[in-house]
């Protein structure tokens, strides 16, 4: 997260990377983030602690000054509320309900729906109340489809791989050799080879699933489900994953495959040099591989990312292999999501899917589907989608959204099919675009305002800073325990503060 220009009255928010070995206080999602408020010319404010999971003080209320000293009584009851929040049963007493779950009839296996467990048939009485059904062999196999996806938009919704995602990212593994996967938030994925592995059609394949979601670990042993935070690298149960990674892990790199919009790969770039975005157009929910700490921890401070798409922002597909690690490249196949309304297969999601690949396998090597439209340019070196077409002038396939894209002579790039070039802006922008403003300066989306951006909207911040210099006339004393929430005043919709925008300039 940059740190706002000298002239600009807005402040932003930087995560402080532990240094030094202190230890953060822990919230029910692990150890919590040092977070540190940069206003005006860089000036930085107090340091505090917040959950690293939930950007919401609803969902965890986790607050705490760098420099506070917190009382015995206060501890003890924190960490009385994190025991309260936490699974009811350890990871080893989940699997043995399951193998006496498993061994059960048919017609005594049944699962709640309301309180989403599988119930022994001593547990039957105490849930009749709840709606529930009964479980089949196959369903068990099939966890993901039996739980209901989580729908928080500010902790942890979970939008799940069709099984044609699935399907691809698996026959690709397969393909490629690689015969142990590290699954981060790619339930689907685990399923799937499961699945292939009861087959006995092939060569096993060993994988461990690596999620937030302790729903899991009622369908799972120890060794193939982990709970786990991807946003502060924290493993609820360090002891199982300290014995998995000792025993299976090397000290080479392992090539990976991250999930996530390709408006994001400029700042993928920045944060991890290496990564190089595929052509592949991805509608799928998270997976990731084994970061260090500062990795992840890092990434997610300056992307912003918060959700649990299967395969994306929150989670990436790290794989185990005895290949070299290459240079890593994005590839532009399709992924979908089951149960998101955009980014789906069919005539109900969008055409063009801003979800994307980014690996370290070499791009050449990942093939893509020539029935979904999919070729391999000869010049790239790799698969692209049939509208993006080679331009000789840039040397390259450019476009990010499945759309063929056209090359303006004056910008000497490839721009989208819908911008044209603007002698006013001398750039290309959208038709509508504010002209005459320059495409630097299109206005804050906050206010509608062409003098300065949303980073720097007077309105946006004016509670916050006014909350802050309250604080510090009050030497400390009495400090609000929710110092970063915005005004509760209605704000108008996006498109109801452009109309006004545009209804203005057309005066």
């Amino acid at each position: 997260m940059d740190v706002t220009a000298p002239n600009d009255e807005s402040f932003s928010i930087e995560v402080i990377l532990s240094e030094g070995g202190k230890t953060a206080p822990c919230c029910p999602h692990g150890p919590t983030l040092l977070f540190e408020k940069v206003r005006k010319g860089g000036e930085k404010g107090r340091k505090f602690y917040a959950c690293s999971a939930c950007r919401d003080r609803k969902d965890c209320n986790f607050f705490q000054w760098e420099d506070e000293k917190v009382s015995e009584a206060r501890l003890l009851a924190r960490e009385a509320e994190n025991q309260s929040k936490r699974p009811p049963f350890t990871h080893q007493e989940y699997c043995n309900q399951f193998r006496k779950f498993a061994s059960l009839p048919v017609e005594e296996k049944k699962f709640c729906q309301d309180c989403q467990i599988l119930l022994l048939p001593g547990e039957h009485e105490a849930h009749v109340s709840h709606r529930s059904m009964a479980v089949s062999a196959a369903q068990l196999r099939r966890p993901s489809v039996l739980l209901h996806p989580l729908d928080n938009k500010k902790s942890n919704a979970q939008y799940l791989f069709t099984d044609r995602s699935a399907h691809f990212l698996l026959d690709t593994l397969v393909a490629l050799g690689y015969r142990k996967v590290l699954c981060v938030g790619t339930p689907r994925l685990q399923e799937l080879i499961k699945l292939r592995n009861l087959e006995q059609k092939h060569e096993p394949m060993k994988s461990l699933l690596l999620d937030i979601d302790f729903r899991y670990a009622q369908f799972y042993s120890q060794d193939e489900f982990c709970l786990y935070n991807m946003f502060n690298h924290h493993f609820f149960d360090g002891e199982t994953w300290g014995k998995l990674q000792s025993s299976d892990c090397s000290n080479a790199d392992m090539p990976m495959i991250w999930i996530f919009p390709y408006f994001f790969e400029s700042r993928i770039l920045e944060c991890l040099p290496s990564f190089t975005m595929l052509d592949y157009q991805a509608v799928a929910a998270g997976s990731t591989i084994d970061d260090p700490p500062s990795t992840t921890t890092g990434l997610r401070s300056r992307m912003n990312v918060s959700s649990s798409f299967e395969g994306s922002g929150s989670v990436s597909l790290h794989l185990w292999a005895h290949h070299p690690l290459q240079h890593l490249e994005s590839h532009a196949e399709l992924v979908d999501y089951d149960n998101h309304p955009l980014y789906k297969h069919g005539k109900t999601g969008r055409k063009q899917s801003p979800v994307r690949l980014f690996t370290n396998i070499s791009a050449r090597d990942v093939v893509l589907p020539k029935e979904e439209g999919y070729r391999f340019c000869s010049v790239c070196q790799r698969f692209v989608f049939s509208l993006n077409k080679h331009c000789a002038k840039c040397n390259v396939c450019p476009s990010k959204d499945g759309r063929e894209w056209k090359h303006c002579s004056t910008c000497e790039k490839c721009v989208k099919p819908s911008w044209k070039h603007c002698q006013s802006c001398g750039c290309c922008a959208l038709p509508d675009h504010p002209c005459g403003h320059g495409q630097e300066k299109e206005g804050c989306f906050n206010c509608g305002s062409l003098e300065h951006k949303r980073k720097a909207c007077p309105l946006k911040d004016t509670h916050r800073i006014s909350s802050h210099r309250s604080n510090a006339k009050s030497g400390g004393k009495n400090v609000s325990r929710h110092p970063l929430l915005k005004s509760k005043s209605k704000r108008k919709s996006g498109a109801a503060r452009r109309t006004k925008k545009m209804a203005a300039l057309s005066k």
